[in-house]
């Protein structure tokens, strides 16, 4: 006789008839959320009271416990799916990527060989093909997807320190003659200070090259660092382009870092992160001219492909780089493939995160996609437009939606009223040494009237703060 607790694994009757109270408390909390204030609004201190007693000596019935943690996230988060959220890289997901994720708890592939998983490891590969063609990489082009842009980052840091140098799998950084060095633009997301931290090159090997003016790597100043770090005895092995920093959703001049790492020999990689997801639009694409000249492209469908949390994907023209990187020989695993997961990625077991965005493109294709992304594009002009006309001065010259502004107001006090009005999210950012407002599309579902809402609530708190 079984001796483990039913409720871990009822029935499938009573499976079914949980999953559908759950369905029906999370759509009716997903349609109050998005009616209602954008910030948390529940009472702290009665939380952590309530917390406190699952103290786990006790067992509840799951259906209680399902609808007190539904409540809790209704009333207890930013709700990045709310359509007047104009805040960082988190779009709301798409239905497809929900569907994805309920698929894959179900059956729980890991996804570390392909003899355990044949279908899940061939979706996730086929995905990846097609997105590695979509931004221009050579025809057999590979990578993988990962938990989000830092470890893709890391993947490529570690891929171009392999390349430099065959003996840093073996030897680490003591394998270089001299300290091996990666350049980024002063905006760009500094996750590379912990990245190089971990890959145990330390952070001193980051060199944040000055912008521009424009919120752009200057590659004058690049091209310069690099000589000069060379003569006094670095080893330069990764140039860094973003295409579309977090503050101000700015590109860095791809064709330049391009040819000037090339003729380097040194890695280029482009963190598109964000502003990856552009590729969609057959319009706009072009924004990203050069990519598709790099060594390795981090894209998160997580952002603007508007997939479920963390979705990540690392790309790369040298495929062989992967196995030659992560490759190890074990006697537990079932399989010896040299296209295996666990020997192309820093990962073994993991969630079959892929198929949420193989479901959402083959639902919408990439023309549905880029209605999407040229949805947000469209409003953000909007807006660009209307708050100029109201006197405030757009600062930034993205094509990526993020729209970044000047108050005659301190941005933080300007940003603070917004959020205590509840009606819209808008974050502090800076732009070329000033603190600014920060405003970026990111829903499929918001409106030109939230874009006319947040213009009337920005032009309320300014006022306030005029009395």
């Amino acid at each position: 006789m079984s001796r483990f607790p039913q409720q871990l694994f009822p029935p499938v009757g009573e499976r079914a008839e949980a999953d559908r109270v759950l369905s029906g408390l999370l759509w009716e909390a997903y349609q109050r959320a998005n009616l209602g204030s954008v910030v948390p609004t529940f009472d702290g201190t009665q939380f952590q009271d309530e917390l406190a007693t699952f103290d786990f000596g006790v067992p509840r019935p799951l259906d209680h416990t399902l609808r007190w943690t539904v409540d809790q996230m209704e009333r207890g988060l930013v709700h990045i799916t709310h359509p007047r959220y104009f805040g960082l890289f988190n779009p709301p997901p798409t239905f497809p990527s929900q569907c994805a994720d309920r698929i894959a708890a179900v059956f729980n592939p890991q996804l570390a060989t392909y003899t355990t998983s044949p279908a899940a490891v061939a979706i996730e590969a086929h995905t990846i093909r097609a997105v590695a063609r979509r931004v221009g990489l050579p025809k057999n082009s590979f990578g993988h997807f990962t938990t989000g842009g830092a470890e893709a980052n890391y993947t490529a840091l570690l891929v171009a320190l392999t390349r430099a140098c065959p003996d840093f799998a073996a030897d680490g950084a003591r394998a270089f003659c001299g300290r091996p060095t990666l350049y980024i633009s002063a905006d760009s997301h500094l996750a590379w200070l912990k990245i190089a931290h971990q890959a145990g090159i330390g952070r001193a090997s980051v060199r944040l090259v000055p912008t521009n003016g424009l919120g752009q790597m200057d590659t004058g100043l690049l091209a310069k660092m690099i000589s000069e770090d060379r003569a006094n005895g670095c080893e330069p092995v990764m140039v860094v382009a973003t295409a579309g920093t977090t503050n101000a959703g700015m590109i860095d001049p791809l064709h330049a870092c391009a040819r000037l790492a090339h003729s380097l020999s040194v890695w280029l990689h482009v963190d598109a992160a964000w502003g990856g997801g552009i590729i969609a639009s057959d319009v706009y694409a072009h924004v990203l001219g050069g990519i598709e000249r790099a060594d390795s492209i981090t894209i998160d469908a997580h952002k603007w492909f508007a997939t479920t949390m963390g979705c990540g994907m690392f790309l790369t023209r040298h495929a062989d780089m992967l196995p030659t990187t992560f490759h190890i020989d074990t006697s537990y695993m079932p399989s010896k493939n040299r296209d295996d997961p666990y020997v192309t990625s820093m990962q073994w077991s993991r969630r079959f995160l892929g198929l949420r965005l193989f479901l959402s493109l083959a639902t919408v294709g990439w023309k549905g996609y880029g209605d999407h992304v040229e949805h947000a594009i469209l409003l953000a002009e909007k807006f660009h437009r209307d708050v100029e006309a109201k006197g405030w001065n757009v600062v930034n010259r993205s094509p990526l939606g993020v729209v970044c502004v000047r108050s005659t107001k301190p941005a933080r006090d300007v940003v603070d009223l917004v959020l205590a009005s509840g009606r819209a999210w808008v974050s502090v950012a800076a732009f070329e040494g000033e603190e600014i407002v920060r405003i970026c599309i990111t829903s499929g579902e918001t409106t030109e009237q939230d874009v006319s809402g947040l213009i009337r609530q920005l032009h309320i708190s300014e006022k306030v703060l005029g009395q």
